[in-house]
């Protein structure tokens, strides 16, 4: 069955490149939507997206990615992932509490919105422990906290910052992984494939240079997928998990995950796999639409 595929996007990257290769491979027609020209009517379904069997959402900013793809929901689209997975996965401390109330093993946090309440908080960790930003990837604006002196300077410095979301204060305990974590790609919780990132940095993610070699989930592993992807809705997701003397600790999942560096640790074919994934997707999503309408 031929689809007709809409591609979210606001910038063509590596790891939209092998999902658009392997749909042309299959022969599917595929809409790239650029989100920065798109507009979206509160009432009707633009007729470029009219014909669209599901929409891939890969956008870089978060807040693009939550309008389009509940806009998308609300003209009856199957989108992936979905809102709800999506404003979940965006933001730390929702990330954190769906993961928490989930029985997943996830770092001691704590949120406050002030400096004092912040400085409480980081006092009842001890150093080292983490600031991190409630909305960001990439390991940008995180912060090691070794000292009382650097915390209420990054705190002064956070709360004087424009944005609203710099006054929320997202401290977590400092999890002293070995020199590595790991990132597993899953769709609704089964994992295609898994790599450690390794750092002599306390940051390890691939987009900081870290080193990568291919990691195999074992069954703990598989079990933490499963339920860190229920947690959060279910869909493509990355789901990065640490090492701990009492087995692993999820301490995020990503929604629009990038798998560029996956694909060249693996030998598994992610775009393949995803894309066997979305065929099944758009096929159910065929077929429940058939029955409300019988």
């Amino acid at each position: 069955m031929t689809l007709q595929v809409g591609i979210l996007y606001s910038r063509i990257r590596k790891d939209e490149k092998l999902l658009l290769n392997e749909l042309r491979e299959r022969d599917h027609e595929i809409a790239k939507i650029d989100v920065r020209k798109q507009t979206f009517d509160i009432s009707e379904v633009p007729d470029e997206f009219a014909d669209l069997d599901i929409v891939v959402d890969r956008c870089l900013a978060t807040s693009r990615s939550l309008y389009a793809t509940q806009f998308f929901e609300a003209y009856g689209i199957p989108v992936v992932n979905s809102h709800e997975t999506a404003d979940i996965c965006a933001d730390k401390v929702k990330n954190s509490l769906a993961l928490e109330q989930a029985g997943v093993p996830t770092p001691a946090t704590k949120v406050a919105f002030t400096k004092e309440t912040a400085m409480e908080a980081i006092e009842d960790f001890g150093y080292p422990c983490v600031l991190k930003p409630v909305v960001g990837s990439w390991g940008r604006l995180m912060a090691k906290i070794d000292s009382p002196d650097a915390a209420e300077a990054i705190l002064e410095h956070k709360a004087t910052l424009g944005h609203y979301e710099h006054k929320v204060f997202y401290v977590q305990e400092f999890v002293d992984k070995p020199g590595r974590d790991i990132r597993v790609l899953a769709t609704d919780g089964e994992p295609i494939a898994g790599m450690v990132r390794s750092s002599d940095h306390w940051i390890t993610n691939a987009a900081k240079g870290a080193e990568t070699e291919v990691f195999e989930p074992d069954e703990e592993a598989t079990e933490l997928v499963r339920k860190a992807s229920d947690a959060v809705g279910g869909g493509l997701l990355g789901i990065d998990l640490m090492e701990t003397d009492d087995g692993y600790t999820v301490h995020e999942v990503n929604h629009t995950v990038e798998f560029k560096a996956l694909d060249g640790a693996v030998d598994t074919d992610i775009a393949g796999t995803v894309v066997d994934w979305l065929e099944t997707k758009a096929a159910s999503a065929a077929e429940d639409e058939l029955e409300v309408t019988v």
